[in-house]
């Protein structure tokens, strides 16, 4: 990255606007409630030998929220529930437990203190990475790629179901078709996608949504 496009990424950061917008997320992804299709999923994995592993790239902590444990969760862009220090002054990657946003929801402004870290006293950011952003300490997801790792090496047979994964940001699209490449021959690719349901040879491809997808499959296993 480029120094000015590192400069103007740090105001960025720092802004009223930045803050409140994270604020806002923050406080509504506390309060958000899982859709039926997670415990779906959930109810999957508990009936498996290896269980479920989870890779996503949102941030919301939502498979969490719903009964996954954080042991088996890769979030490849980080999470909003967890904060480091704008100025990385310490490395530290905390929980974002003690941030405790006071929204004007109506203006999306984020009322009273900011957070601040408890070592040099600068703001707190989110531990997502984001677009030019080449402070992003990745150390927790590391240890997530690590897990998943050692449970994919453990694993005999593997359905890969991903969940409405678009190309633009083709993390998680990429990462399918990377871990069924690998174990050609014992992965099956599950792809639902209302737009982009298209896939390699061997993916089996769900025009759907998430919920409805999921839905789709449940009851025909039901019939099984």
């Amino acid at each position: 990255m480029q120094l000015g496009a590192e400069v103007e990424f740090n105001g960025l950061i720092r802004s009223v606007k930045f803050r409140s917008f994270y604020g806002h997320r923050l406080k509504l992804y506390r309060e958000t409630v899982p859709h039926a299709g997670f415990a779906v999923l959930h109810a999957w994995g508990e009936q498996l030998h290896h269980g479920a592993f989870v890779f996503t790239s949102n941030v919301d902590g939502q498979f969490q929220k719903a009964g996954f444990t954080a042991d088996r969760v890769v979030e490849c862009h980080g999470s909003i529930h967890h904060v480091q220090c704008v100025n990385g002054c310490n490395k530290r990657i905390d929980s974002a437990d003690a941030v405790q946003p006071l929204i004007d929801d109506a203006r999306c402004h984020w009322l009273g203190e900011l957070p601040h870290c408890p070592d040099c006293g600068g703001l707190l950011r989110p531990n997502i990475l984001m677009f030019g952003d080449s402070d992003w300490l990745s150390r927790r997801t590391d240890l997530q790629y690590g897990a998943m790792n050692r449970w994919l090496a453990g694993v005999g047979r593997l359905v890969i179901v991903e969940l409405g994964a678009g190309s633009t940001i083709a993390t998680v699209r990429y990462t399918s078709e990377h871990i069924a490449r690998q174990l050609a021959g014992v992965a099956t690719l599950i792809r639902i996608n209302p737009t982009e349901a298209e896939g390699p040879d061997g993916c089996i491809s769900l025009a759907s949504g998430a919920l409805a997808g999921l839905t789709l499959i449940a009851e025909a296993l039901a019939e099984v």
